[in-house]
């Protein structure tokens, strides 16, 4: 099937990327990057399973929208702040479809947006601690889970989602910043672990992305000055990060590993 990313069909530029009949993990797929994500995995051929935490109606809307019906596609809880959620969510796919094939980590949780000023000092270790932790722990969690399969079928596909926050930085960001900038120590790390298995471990870093809650709820000077600082000249779509998760995941991508791929318009 020709790769939705790759361009209009009228310049003739067709790619088979390996993922039809793939079953694929995509956390957080009830809205944003991992709806786009979950769109392009089933335009593909891949089975996908979505995880949701509060858009529940949402989750289970795109996956009859993905196939349901034919049992192509199926929607699951997946909480970061509850562990046994993550264990479900992985057994739930196993138990379906016999294993995963692709994980995309996209879930994330956001803490509450700080006063202008706030210094990091000021920022009380109950409200950064379980932000970090479970960010972190529950996305590696979710990657030892699905790994023992994927070295058993000597193929798997894992991506993770970063932020250029870890690169760029902002106030207020710290904490958010550094759970993201710890996944690129973890993912450079268990290449050198998995690769050798054929499973191909790689982040995308995608910059503000126009996502409804990006255009809904950041106001629109900082859309405006994030879009001065894009060398493109314009902001990326959900779709944008979807295309790269997709190519990273797929057959196609021979040998990208332990990379970090920026989906930024240049920055």
């Amino acid at each position: 099937m020709p790769f939705a990313g790759c361009g209009p069909p009228d310049r003739g530029c067709e790619m088979d990327l390996g993922i039809a009949g793939r079953t694929a993990l995509i956390t957080g797929a009830s809205s944003g990057i991992g709806m786009a994500t979950a769109r392009v995995f089933a335009a593909e051929g891949a089975r996908v399973v979505l995880t949701y935490r509060t858009g529940e109606r949402r989750a289970r809307e795109l996956a009859e929208e993905l196939g349901a019906g034919s049992d192509l596609a199926c929607a699951v809880p997946y909480d970061l702040g509850d562990p046994s959620s993550v264990d479900a969510a992985v057994r739930a796919a196993e138990n379906r479809w016999g294993g995963v094939d692709i994980l995309v980590a996209n879930a994330v949780r956001r803490g509450p947006r700080l006063p202008p000023g706030t210094h990091v000092e000021d920022v009380p270790a109950q409200q950064w601690q379980p932000l970090l932790r479970d960010n972190l722990e529950q996305t590696m969690r979710t990657v030892q889970l699905v790994l023992p399969g994927m070295r058993a079928r000597k193929w798997g596909r894992v991506a993770l989602l970063s932020s250029h926050r870890t690169r760029d930085g902002a106030p207020g960001q710290e904490f958010y910043a550094a759970g993201k900038a710890a996944l690129h120590g973890f993912a450079r790390s268990l290449a050198w672990d998995a690769g050798p298995d054929g499973v191909f471990v790689n982040l995308v870093s995608p910059g503000l992305t126009r996502t409804s809650g990006v255009l809904v709820d950041l106001p629109a000077e900082v859309r405006e000055r994030e879009l001065r600082r894009t060398p493109s000249g314009r902001l990326s779509t959900p779709e944008d990060v979807a295309a790269a998760l997709a190519f990273l995941c797929a057959e196609a991508n021979g040998n990208i590993n332990g990379a970090v791929v920026d989906v930024s318009g240049g920055r």
